[in-house]
């Protein structure tokens, strides 16, 4: 790391958030088309695209394309295709993952927003001055018996968005120097799209239709350095015009932040950023820091934060299980014209480890990547990473102006679905 190698401040920083270095005005950051490409870093990275829906059944659907590597160069890197799909009703979950070839991005005649493989194809289509002037056209064979053609659309009224403007905007910087940083973690979305089209499992066509939404992460370092907690939340909901609530977390370990007399806090940093969908139109983005003090972020007008409640030691995995979430947003209003606070509140119950509600899975993190990245992950860091997932109906209480969402103002209930994950590293 490049701290060891010159003389620093022992109290300078190593970790750059995102949502401390724009102002209010520049934190919603519209996407650009290389927001939305393939980065395909070099060093020890795992890169995502990640595609997640509510079918009209109440199924859930998850597709994720996963590049990794190790930053050795005679290892090549690995793609995975991950399939997901968790049908409430019959509690049935299908989960294939596997690593494909000859991956390419572009592929010819497209740019980097498309990528192909042996098994699977991922077409990014422009249609400017549509109601959807963007899509992806996905056609996969997840396994033998499961193959998938879908388009995820993105509405006009929901641009893709990341935190900040610039060239550096959606990315956290690690090290203490910016310009020259020794990680960074990326994040952009789609927060409200529909999907269309057809899986086949084991013969059997499933119609797929649905809200969703849509998110490119990058994580440029080892997991279990990047951070010791996740939360994760995607509430799709189709009334009043199409609702979405979603968000992500991430906390540091504690030698990432702010430092006393050279010294590593006790708790490391917490970033959250996350958006508001009303009447199918984006109208807020949300974002916070907390300190590994307790202090909360610069951004004074701005709330985003996901809370684990009544936690339980779980013996499966040696974490301490939330068995209530929480998760909040408030920021100003986007909507030119329409000023006021969007505000907004979802939790859920999900139970305890012997009686969980709405556990989809509880994902062993090292089964399910690539060989190699496991080994050097499981040799250097000793860890035992699981992922928490939930799926169940749940209410978001919003508030708003009423010229946003008409009788928002007093608090609207909205119904619909909730998708979470808790993620452990370290």
């Amino acid at each position: 790391m490049s701290w060891l190698f010159k003389t620093v401040d022992p109290n300078a920083p190593t970790f750059h958030p995102v949502t401390e270095r724009y102002q209010d005005s520049e934190l919603a950051g519209e996407l650009e088309p290389r927001d939305l490409e393939w980065l395909l870093a070099g060093g020890f990275a795992a890169e995502t695209q990640t595609y997640y829906n509510f079918l009209e059944d109440g199924t859930f659907l998850m597709v994720q394309f996963v590049h990794s590597s190790i930053g050795i160069g005679i290892i090549r890197p690995t793609v995975q295709l991950t399939f997901k799909m968790y049908n409430p009703n019959t509690k049935e979950v299908i989960w294939r993952s596997n690593n494909v070839s000859n991956f390419v991005t572009p592929p010819p005649g497209l740019d980097k927003r498309s990528c192909k493989s042996d098994g699977f194809s991922v077409t990014y289509n422009s249609n400017p001055g549509t109601d959807t002037p963007e899509s992806y056209t996905i056609v996969c064979n997840a396994c033998d018996d499961v193959q998938a053609t879908l388009t995820i659309a993105r509405p006009a009224s929901a641009p893709g968005w990341k935190i900040g403007k610039g060239a550096k905007a959606g990315h956290s910087f690690y090290g203490t120097d910016i310009e020259k940083p020794d990680a960074a973690v990326f994040h952009s979305f789609w927060p409200r799209t529909w999907i269309s089209g057809q899986i086949i499992y084991k013969g059997k066509a499933i119609p797929a239709e649905g809200p969703g939404m849509y998110v490119h992460a990058l994580m440029g370092m080892r997991p279990d350095r990047i951070a010791k907690r996740w939360n994760f939340c995607n509430f799709q909901s189709k009334e009043h015009g199409g609702v979405s609530a979603i968000q992500m977390e991430l906390t540091t370990r504690p030698e990432f932040g702010r430092k006393v007399d050279g010294k590593d806090a006790e708790n490391g940093v917490t970033v959250n950023f996350g958006s508001i969908v009303l009447g199918g139109k984006l109208v807020s983005v949300t974002a916070e820091t907390i300190w590994p003090d307790g202090s909360a972020s610069s951004h004074k007008s701005y709330l985003s934060r996901a809370l684990h409640l009544d936690t339980v030691h779980d013996k499966d995995t040696s974490y301490a299980q939330p068995s209530k979430l929480r998760f909040e947003w408030s920021a100003p209003s986007l909507e030119a014209g329409f000023p006021g606070t969007i505000s907004a509140e979802v939790e859920a119950s999900v139970g305890t480890p012997k009686e969980p509600e709405g556990l989809v899975e509880k994902v062993d993190v090292l089964a399910e990547i690539p060989a190699m990245v496991k080994s050097v992950i499981s040799y250097v860091a000793g860890t035992k990473p699981y992922i928490y997932q939930w799926y169940k109906p749940a209410t978001l209480k919003v508030t708003a102006p009423d010229a946003i969402l008409p009788g928002a103002s007093a608090g609207l209930n909205v119904e619909g679905h909730l998708y979470t994950e808790a993620s452990f590293i370290s």
